[in-house]
């Protein structure tokens, strides 16, 4: 229909919805793309996904994937987006990614191979150069930081060209804005980055080839562009998305599940049980697992132990768990005293690579047996904000629940007698919803950067 076979009530609601804008969160996770569109008040509009194949591992400890399978994905949810919207504008976009998932790439972006992923371990001679030159407490230390894959990748190449070294959501980020060259407080911890000075340690520099190029980096939220005008039109957005710098996946979902004041805190119920909590001052303490990011003018402290939803599944079925949990009477306790891995070691609140799973005595009742489970996780998760307090960091006020056990009622009623103050579940579980909020309401802080001295 032209504007000429219009009616003036028609074209007034045509007018009225190209003026509202809405703005873009992207989740890179380990299986999955999502995108989530929010509107000025953060009420979700549209959302879209698709799956990620699962990374290649061409010998043992290897994990890599090629960035050109994020890029597709991306395009693939932004055009989902746009067309669920008609109308619409879109005004805002930001990206998280998976912590310490890097690439190499030319001083255009060009990506030069692989990105290596997080748990890609490679990087064994390189962890050793680094442990010869920083602090003791960096979390930029071990074979699967990012700093670790940056020099062991930088070694692999020979030329004489410039490289750039790119995380995850810097790149796809890059890409949109049509710059590369920018990374966030959060993603560049474990490259070395000193969030509280904002600035790269001069230790960093000593261990790198003098052609690698560190990024820029900023504030999540903060703006590094606009949306590149050919993609634009492809991806039937506007060209005047501002790109936003990202954060990581872990960091946006906490920003999701709406942690703000500090003592807010947020313990992830998945594979895996990480913990997180608002402080007025960083904490980084190496022999405990524990590290900060930046978040805004404040810190969120956190570890993450062994033990999770992976301990329960060796046992137990989804449809299981969720019948006899139903039939547990939380007011009791198992008498079982059970510190529950899927096998050895564990990273936190006890660093112990060699630590064994105590899963005994085990009764022939199988509703006892997952009572003692989830006793022990919510135990080990009550010593982990025990230890962050005697660490420095306040008490948790509130504890805030996402992930999979999240809505488990049992679980959550033990996890609150340990704990001792209130549990919630997050209304919001979603990363990509965590890096549209990030986008339409940047933190506190945003327009700080560290000085330009790449």
């Amino acid at each position: 229909m032209t504007a000429q076979e219009m009616t003036l009530p028609e074209i007034a609601v045509q007018e009225i919805s190209e003026s509202l804008p809405y703005w873009i969160g992207i989740d890179l996770g380990t299986s999955g793309c999502r995108a989530v569109a929010v509107d000025a008040r953060g009420v979700t509009l549209a959302d879209a996904r698709v799956a990620l194949p699962p990374p290649e591992r061409p010998a043992p400890g290897w994990s890599q994937q090629d960035p050109a399978i994020w890029w597709a994905a991306v395009c693939r949810v932004l055009r989902a987006l746009a067309a669920q919207l008609p109308g619409r504008r879109s005004a805002g976009l930001a990206v998280d990614g998976t912590s310490a998932s890097l690439l190499l790439a030319a001083l255009d972006g060009t990506p030069l191979g692989p990105a290596l992923m997080y748990n890609d371990r490679r990087a064994i001679t390189a962890a050793a150069v680094i442990d010869r030159a920083a602090p003791a407490q960096s979390p930029a230390r071990g074979p699967t930081s990012s700093l670790a894959k940056l020099i062991h990748l930088a070694a692999e190449h020979t030329g004489p060209y410039d490289l750039l070294a790119l995380h995850q959501a810097d790149w796809v980020s890059g890409r949109l804005a049509g710059r590369c060259g920018r990374s966030d407080w959060n993603n560049a911890l474990k490259l070395g980055f000193d969030a509280t000075g904002l600035l790269w340690p001069e230790w960093v520099r000593t261990c790198l080839p003098t052609r690698v190029r560190l990024p820029k980096v900023v504030a999540p939220g903060h703006p590094i562009g606009t949306l590149d005008p050919a993609l634009a039109d492809a991806l039937g957005l506007s060209s005047a998305t501002v790109i936003c710098a990202g954060t990581t996946d872990s960091t946006a979902a906490v920003i999701a599940a709406g942690v703000g004041q500090p003592g807010d805190a947020v313990s992830c119920l998945g594979s895996t049980l990480v913990l997180k909590l608002l402080s007025p001052q960083p904490i980084d303490s190496a022999r405990h697992g524990v590290y900060s990011h930046r978040f805004g003018d404040s810190w969120l402290v956190g570890g993450a132990s062994n033990s999770g939803g992976a301990v329960l599944l060796q046992h137990f079925s989804l449809d299981e768990i969720r019948t006899l949990s139903a039939q547990l009477d939380t007011t009791r306790t198992s008498g079982l005293d059970y510190y529950p891995l899927p096998g050895p070691g564990e990273r936190f609140p006890r660093y112990d690579p060699t630590l064994a799973p105590r899963l005994a005595p085990r009764p022939a009742d199988r509703g006892r047996f997952l009572h003692g489970l989830l006793e022990g996780m919510a135990a080990i998760e009550a010593d982990g904000y025990r230890l962050l307090r005697e660490l420095g960091a306040p008490p948790p006020r509130r504890v805030i629940s996402i992930g999979g056990g999240a809505a488990n009622p049992a679980w959550t009623a033990l996890r609150e007698r340990a704990l001792g103050v209130p549990v919630v579940m997050a209304e919001h579980q979603e990363a990509a919803y965590g890096s549209a909020c990030l986008a339409l309401r940047p933190w506190p802080g945003t327009s700080a950067s560290c000085p330009d001295r790449t």
